[in-house]
């Protein structure tokens, strides 16, 4: 009868760790499979994929179960093989069970099947899907008060656990594998994760981040001979123009260079008959504080190509077309009609002399640097705000793990600066 009590419980120990380590893998794949694979093969119709991306929107329950059996199997497994030592070697067996069982279970039950699980996470996970569910809705009961009990002792002690919301979840898996990201060289894969990022970045950047401030904007003075306003505007690189009168604030509207040229035609080029503010069509002003990602949508929804961008005072700021917002996707898109204004040069000694107006986030993108944006959009604008004060020709300054030598000023704005970053 003894030999019968001590086959079946060691049959049983070995049942139990076997369950154990199925239980550790489970857990283990659920938490390392990417959920990126699993949307993927959800979408095509695979309802195991499914059932996994169902449990990791309900995580709690799902580890709590898990934890739940997993306990059980290690308990009982102690219970028998203490039974069995203690008949086999009597009193000292206890001991002897204990430091066998937290061999076997450690290296058996935990280790080993995570380590494997490690290496082909979704194949496990995905092989292990159909018990998931029935495992969690027959231990949801028990989970249930677990987890009950286990919040109210966290209040107790002035801990309150906070759900996670899924969106934000989801963005930062996104930002992780973008950063992870690598391309088929160094500058292709830069190129690729400062794209990917800057679609993430979308509802966060502002339209006074992007653009051209209204010192850079190209206006023209309706009071002009019409014979130079012509001229102003056909030596000019861009398509649509803004017009003012007396005021560079009083906007009459937007010229377009074609309907110009077509009424130059239909006037036989006299262009003294010419009355440049009935060609100019409303203007669209905007909010600074406009998202980029909305201001997108804007420019599909009316099938405009060009904004105003005005304070909450209603003062020009300056403006911002599609096309600003499209290259704070794919980077700078330089035709045969743009100005090319030299913003970043490069020495040979790893220093960079970069003009006071080259935005933040186009040195961050380019070089992946990590230069704060939230206060200042401009290096110009970021010296200032770290400094607090309007710095003299030659000052330096450390922030960021960044020195910053001011090399002119013109007046109370800073023109040129070089930037030395930290090494490495």
């Amino acid at each position: 009868m003894t030999s019968l009590f001590l086959i079946l419980s060691a049959l049983c120990v070995l049942i139990l760790v076997i369950a154990s380590a199925l239980c550790s893998a489970s857990e283990a794949s659920v938490l390392a499979t990417s959920r990126v694979r699993l949307h993927h093969l959800a979408q095509q119709g695979n309802p195991r994929a499914q059932t996994i991306l169902d449990l990791q929107t309900r995580m709690g329950s799902f580890i709590s179960s898990i934890l739940l059996a997993n306990t059980w199997c290690i308990t009982i497994v102690t219970a028998l093989a203490t039974g069995i030592m203690t008949t086999m070697f009597g009193p000292v067996g206890a001991v002897y069970a204990g430091v066998g069982i937290t061999a076997l279970i450690t290296i058996y039950a935990e280790v080993l099947p995570k380590m494997y699980v490690y290496t082909k996470p979704d194949r496990v996970a995905l092989a292990f899907a159909p018990a998931f569910k029935p495992l969690v809705w027959i231990l949801s009961p028990i989970t249930h008060v677990v987890e009950v009990v286990a919040r109210l002792s966290l209040k107790l002690v002035g801990i309150k656990i906070e759900q996670e919301t899924q969106a934000q979840s989801s963005v930062e898996e996104l930002m992780g594998a973008i950063e992870l990201h690598g391309g088929s060289g160094r500058m292709e894969a830069i190129h690729e994760r400062a794209m990917l990022r800057s679609i993430l970045d979308l509802t966060q950047v502002e339209v006074e981040e992007i653009m051209c401030h209204r010192k850079k904007m190209f206006m023209i003075d309706t009071n002009l001979p019409p014979e130079e306003l012509f001229d102003a505007v056909i030596n000019s690189p861009y398509t649509r123009v803004p017009l003012w009168k007396d005021n560079p604030d009083n906007i009459l509207g937007i010229l377009h260079t074609k309907d110009l040229l077509r009424t130059a035609r239909s006037l036989k080029n006299d262009l003294s008959k010419l009355k440049v503010e009935e060609l100019a069509k409303p203007a669209w002003f905007i909010p600074e504080s406009a998202s980029l990602l909305s201001q997108l949508h804007a420019f599909r929804r009316k099938r405009e190509h060009f904004a105003l961008v005005v304070d909450e005072y209603g003062a020009l700021q300056g403006l911002v077309t599609l096309e600003d917002i499209l290259e704070e996707i794919v980077g700078e898109i330089v035709d045969e009609h743009d100005l090319e204004i030299p913003g970043v040069r490069i020495s040979s000694e790893g220093t960079y002399t970069v003009d006071g107006t080259v935005t933040i986030r186009d040195l961050n993108r380019q070089f992946e640097w990590d230069l704060p944006d939230e206060n200042a959009a401009t290096v110009a604008g970021l010296i200032l705000h770290e400094s607090r004060k309007i710095p003299q020709v030659g000052q330096t300054f450390m922030f960021h793990g960044f020195r910053f030598d001011i090399l002119r000023r013109h007046r109370q704005q800073i023109t040129q600066v070089r930037i030395v970053p930290p090494k490495g």
